[in-house]
């Protein structure tokens, strides 16, 4: 089967699904009503991500078995048994809660499967605790990168825009460094959120929230490619941290600030750049422009440059998150005053 028709499919599948779990969130009352907290107006089905989810475990195999390339064949399983648990996760608590304990134990459970997929790799290249420690900060790395998309799933066609893009953008990495394997893989990812995106964009507003199910497991895949391609040496790390900055910039701040002002940082809350953004100006479409600008005119362009010159890279690194610092605090500001103007008090926890 030729690649293309193998994207194709997974796209057709995924959209189709994303259509059916419409309906089933409906007969089961999963829908998202406004609140303190959300910035939506009308109740709103959710767990459209699973579309994506089962495209993605159907099409994984089908790309090794039809084509010949995916992700290392040794570890094709284990990436297979790491996503199911982490949108099995997502599921249950987007079907009642599922207390923090259980949440992470699964999500680092996850990235130590994604690590024994990579071990041959550390073993070769690094001494033995070194390897050890590398595999450990993989396991953080992977059950940051599921949460941090997590927090940041909060505005009609954020995520799945960010996804799409990083996908493409690690693809063309692969492929400039002749790795087709992940270059295949991160298309196949590119497809299947492709077939959500269209019922999640602000078109008017979102049709279906993609919900936890779906956002693990795109942090999941997405820390997979990105770190897969560092530990094979396909791009060097600060390549896939400028790709990536968009959210973890927003994420990370977001965090440490609320962790500074002595705020229960593991609560949910609306102080993410783009609930500020969203919130201040009544719509969904301007943090979805800005961070699709970000992504394009910065991360993308950058992380090329990176991958050509690693050293230079972490140059790029420092300042485009430090410019992310800045412009995290002054839209903050920006926003603030907005809603005072409008009279509007914000009430961030």
């Amino acid at each position: 089967m030729p690649l293309a028709l193998l994207l194709l499919l997974v796209l057709l599948v995924s959209a189709s699904l994303v259509a059916v779990m419409i309906g089933y969130a409906r007969r089961r009352g999963l829908l998202d009503h406004p609140g303190q907290r959300r910035l939506h107006r009308q109740p709103t089905p959710r767990g459209g991500g699973a579309g994506i989810v089962l495209a993605l475990l159907v099409g994984l195999p089908l790309l090794a078995l039809t084509t010949g390339v995916a992700v290392p064949a040794h570890g094709l399983l284990l990436w297979w048994l790491a996503l199911l648990l982490t949108a099995l996760l997502g599921a249950r608590d987007d079907h009642g809660g599922l207390g923090i304990a259980p949440r992470l134990s699964g999500h680092l459970l996850a990235g130590a499967l994604l690590a024994v997929s990579l071990w041959p790799w550390l073993a070769s290249a690094l001494a033995l605790p070194l390897a050890v420690a590398a595999a450990g900060l993989l396991i953080l790395a992977t059950a940051w990168s599921i949460n941090l998309h997590n927090f940041m799933d909060g505005s009609d066609g954020l995520l799945a825009a960010q996804a799409l893009l990083v996908a493409l953008g690690l693809a063309l990495l692969a492929g400039s460094a002749h790795a087709v394997a992940l270059r295949a893989t991160a298309l196949l990812l590119a497809a299947a959120v492709a077939g959500f995106a269209p019922f999640n964009l602000p078109l008017p507003r979102a049709r279906v929230f993609m919900g936890d199910v779906g956002s693990g497991a795109l942090g999941f895949m997405l820390a997979a490619l990105a770190l897969t391609g560092v530990v094979q040496g396909v791009w060097p790390l600060p390549a896939a941290l400028l790709l990536c900055s968009a959210f973890i910039a927003d994420a990370s701040v977001t965090l440490l600030w609320r962790m500074l002002r002595g705020r229960r940082w593991w609560r949910p809350h609306r102080e993410h750049l783009y609930q500020w953004l969203a919130r201040a100006h009544r719509s969904h479409r301007l943090p979805l422009l800005t961070y699709l600008l970000w992504n394009l005119l910065l991360a993308l362009p950058l992380a090329v440059l990176a991958a050509r010159d690693a050293t230079l890279g972490w140059w790029l690194v420092a300042g485009l998150y430090m410019l992310a610092g800045v412009l995290w605090w002054w839209g903050k500001s920006a926003c603030r005053a907005a809603l005072r103007s409008n009279g509007i008090r914000h009430a961030s926890v």
